[in-house]
C-alpha cells in the first residue's frame, strides 16, 4: 500500500509517499530541490546536480526513485523520490542555510509515524481511510489490513534471519507465492493485468486469506526451525507455500473453480468474493 500525501514545509508544499509494506517515507526530490535553493528551475539544478553526484560515486542517486506522484497539472507522473536516509544525504550536498531547520521538519515527518507504531490503533484506522478512500469494501478492506500486519511479522522474521536485501525478500516472496499459487509474483500480476500496481491490492478476499496463510505459516516455520542460510531460507518459503497450496486445493475442489481470479482493483466491489448467504441478505 502506498499513499500520495502532501506536507508543507515554511508554506512550501513538499510531495511525499508513505510505502506501508516497507513502513517509509519517499518524498519528490524536485520539491526538496525548490525548498532548499529557492531555484527558478529546481529540474534544472536537480539535473546538474544528479550528474555531479552520479560522477563522484554518490549513493543518492543509485538511491533515488521513480515514483508516481501527482503533478501541477493534476495528472500522476514518475518523479524522482528518496527515502528519509536518501533525502538526509541530499541535503548534505546542497548548501542551504534551511539544512537544519529542515532536517527537524524531516524528523517532525517520521515521528509521526513513531506515534502511529506506539499506538498502533492510529495507524490501522489510517490504513483503513485509505482503502475506503479509494472505493474498497468494508469487508475486502478488513482482510487486507490484516495481510499486512503478517506480512511485517514475516519481514520482521527473515530480517532476525539475516535477510537485508530487498532483492532477497523478492526471491523469499517469489519462491512462497509459486509454491502456493503455481504463479510466479509476475506471472500473477500478467494474469490480473498489471504491471507495477501492488499485486496484494487487486486480490480477491480468498486470494489474500490463502497469501495470509503462506506467510503465517513460513513465519511460524523459520521461528521453529532458525534457517541459517538463504537457501534454507527459500526452502522454508516453500514449505509455508505448500501449506497455503493445500488449503487451496480443498477449496476449489468444494468451490468446482480456481480461486486465481484475473479480478483486480478496477472492480473494487468484486473483490470481496461472498457466500451465497451473505449476497442473499444484502
Amino acid at each position: 500500500m502506498s499513499e500520495n500525501k502532501i506536507k508543507v514545509f515554511e508554506s512550501k508544499q513538499i510531495r511525499t509517499l508513505w510505502n506501508a509494506e516497507e513502513e517509509e517515507w519517499y518524498f519528490s526530490v524536485i520539491d526538496i530541490v525548490a525548498v532548499l535553493t529557492d531555484s527558478k528551475d529546481p529540474n534544472a539544478y536537480w539535473r546538474k546536480l544528479k550528474q555531479r553526484l552520479r560522477d563522484e560515486g554518490n549513493e543518492t542517486v543509485t538511491n533515488c526513485h521513480g515514483l508516481k506522484m501527482r503533478s501541477a497539472d493534476g495528472k500522476m507522473r514518475l518523479t524522482d523520490c528518496l527515502d528519509t536516509k536518501g533525502v538526509l544525504r541530499l541535503v548534505q550536498s546542497i548548501p542551504s542555510p534551511k539544512a537544519e531547520p529542515f532536517k527537524m521538519w524531516l524528523a517532525q515527518v517520521g515521528s509521526e509515524r513513531l506515534d502511529e507504531i506506539a499506538d498502533p490503533e492510529k495507524a490501522i484506522l489510517r490504513g483503513a481511510e485509505f482503502y475506503r478512500v479509494k472505493g474498497y469494501t468494508e469487508g475486502w478492506i478488513n482482510q487486507r489490513l490484516q495481510t499486512i500486519e503478517m506480512r511485517k511479522e514475516l519481514t520482521d522474521e527473515w530480517k532476525a534471519r539475516g535477510i537485508e536485501r530487498e532483492k532477497d525478500y523478492a526471491i523469499l516472496t517469489n519462491e512462497m507465492t509459486k509454491a502456493w499459487s503455481g504463479l510466479t509474483v509476475q506471472e500473477y500480476k500478467q494474469v490480473k493485468g498489471l504491471k507495477k500496481e501492488n499485486l496484494r491490492d487487486n486480490m480477491t478476499n480468498i486470494e489474500l486469506v490463502l497469501n495470509m496463510l503462506a506467510e503465517v505459516t513460513t513465519t511460524a516455520i523459520s521461528k521453529q526451525e532458525k534457517p541459517e542460510t538463504f537457501n534454507e531460507n527459500k526452502r522454508v518459503a516453500k514449505e509455508g507455500g505448500q501449506v497455503a497450496r493445500n488449503a487451496r486445493t480443498d477449496i476449489e475442489k468444494r468451490l468446482g473453480k480456481s480461486v486465481i481470479s484475473p479480478l483486480n482493483a478496477s472492480d473494487k466491489p468484486a473483490l470481496e468474493i461472498k457466500t451465497k448467504e451473505e449476497a442473499d441478505g444484502e
